[in-house]
C-alpha cells in the first residue's frame, strides 16, 4: 500500500477513536474501552508507517484534518450535535485544506 492509503486509514481509525471516547463516557464498558484503545493504537501505527515516506508536517496535518472533520460529522450523525451552517462551512474548509495538502505534496 502507498503511504497515502496508510494515512487515510490512520485518519479513519482516529475518527473511530473519537467516537469511542463518547461511547465509553456513556456506556463505561470494557468493550468500549478496548475498541477505543485499539482504534487510537491503530491510528498512531498507520500514521507512523505513512510518515516513513511522507513529510511529517503534511502527514500530521492531513491526519488531524481527517480526524477532526470526521469526528465532527460523526457527532452530528450519531449524537445529534449541532448542524449549524457555519459549523458545516468550517468542516468543509478543513476538508478542503486537507485535500489541498494532498494535491501539493
Amino acid at each position: 500500500m502507498t503511504a497515502w492509503v496508510y494515512l487515510i486509514l490512520a485518519g479513519l481509525f482516529e475518527m473511530t477513536g473519537v467516537v469511542m471516547i463518547n461511547k465509553f463516557h456513556k456506556d463505561r464498558t470494557w468493550q468500549s474501552f478496548i475498541v477505543l484503545l485499539l482504534s487510537f493504537g491503530s491510528s498512531f501505527g498507520f500514521l507512523a508507517i505513512a510518515m516513513k515516506s511522507l513529510p511529517m508536517g503534511t502527514a500530521y496535518a492531513i491526519w488531524t484534518g481527517i480526524g477532526a472533520s470526521g469526528g465532527a460529522v460523526l457527532g452530528m450523525l450519531l449524537y445529534g450535535e449541532s448542524k449549524n451552517g457555519l459549523r458545516i462551512l468550517f468542516i468543509i474548509m478543513i476538508l478542503s485544506a486537507t485535500i489541498g495538502l494532498k494535491v501539493i505534496a
